[in-house]
Parts: structure tokens; C-alpha cells; sequence
């Protein structure tokens, strides 16, 4: 049987315990190892609160999720009505634009003039008196005066 050796001042030594002595491990090696291993095992407590943990973010994740969804169905709803709105905003103005057009106002002064009887006022007839708030519009809460 030929041995492999090798020389100088750093070999090691290579030690490959005998078969036999294996399973007389000492007494205070068991119990270090017994207490490694408990100490790599999870209490009843400790795995409890873990899953509560994993549950409860479980849980915020769903509804995050969820928050999402609606407020893309959200943006997606208000965009299709901006749409809409700007469809029916030039559709208006279409219409105001084709009425404005078609307003003869000479037509319209024959016809109050000549079928409806109407004159133009005279000096008597116009009254000015003041709101007194400088508003651009008038609220009638009462009876507008003679101007005589």
C-alpha cells in the first residue's frame, strides 16, 4: 500500500475519524447540538404573528390593488365624458353659430315696425337711475319709478 506523504513545515494533518467512534459522541456535544436545533425551530408564537403578518399584508396588497383598478376605471370614465363634453361643446357652438348666421336683423325690424307696431323710445320715455352696487345686472325688488 503506497501513502501519499508530503514534506515541510506546513503540511496538515488530514484526519478522517474511524468508523467505530462515530456514534460515541460525548454527552456535552449532544446537548449543544439539541440546543442549536431548538434554537432554529419557531415557537408556536412566533410562527402565529408571521402568519398574521403575511395575512394582513396579503390583505393591504388585495385592496391596493383593488384602489387601483377603480381609480383607472375612474380616469378612463372622466376622460370618455371630457370627450363627450367637448363633442357636445362644438356641436353647440355649431348650432349657436348656424342661428347667429341666420338672423337677418333688418327682417327682424320690419316685422317688429311694420306687424307688431312697434316705435322706437322717445326722451320721455327712457328712465336711468342707479343700482347703487355697480353690478352689471338688475334685480327689480320694486316698482321702477316715473322719471316725471
Amino acid at each position: 500500500m503506497e501513502k501519499n506523504y508530503v514534506y515541510g513545515n506546513t503540511v496538515r494533518k488530514q484526519y478522517e475519524p474511524d468508523r467505530r467512534y462515530r456514534e460515541e459522541i460525548p454527552l456535552h456535544v449532544q446537548k449543544r447540538a439539541q440546543a442549536r436545533k431548538r434554537a432554529h425551530r419557531m415557537s408556536l408564537p412566533t410562527l402565529l404573528g408571521l402568519t398574521l403578518a403575511v395575512v394582513l399584508a396579503g390583505g393591504v396588497l388585495s385592496m391596493y390593488i383593488s384602489i387601483q383598478a377603480d381609480i383607472k376605471s375612474s380616469v378612463k370614465t372622466v376622460s370618455s365624458m371630457e370627450a363627450k363634453l367637448n363633442s357636445l361643446k362644438q356641436d353647440n357652438d355649431e348650432a349657436y353659430n348656424k342661428a347667429v348666421s341666420s338672423l337677418d336683423l333688418e327682417e327682424i325690424k320690419r316685422i317688429a315696425i311694420g306687424e307688431y307696431g312697434m316705435t322706437y323710445a322717445t326722451e320721455g320715455q327712457i328712465v336711468t337711475y342707479s343700482d347703487g352696487g355697480g353690478n352689471d345686472y338688475v334685480r327689480q325688488v320694486a316698482p321702477i319709478p316715473d322719471g316725471n
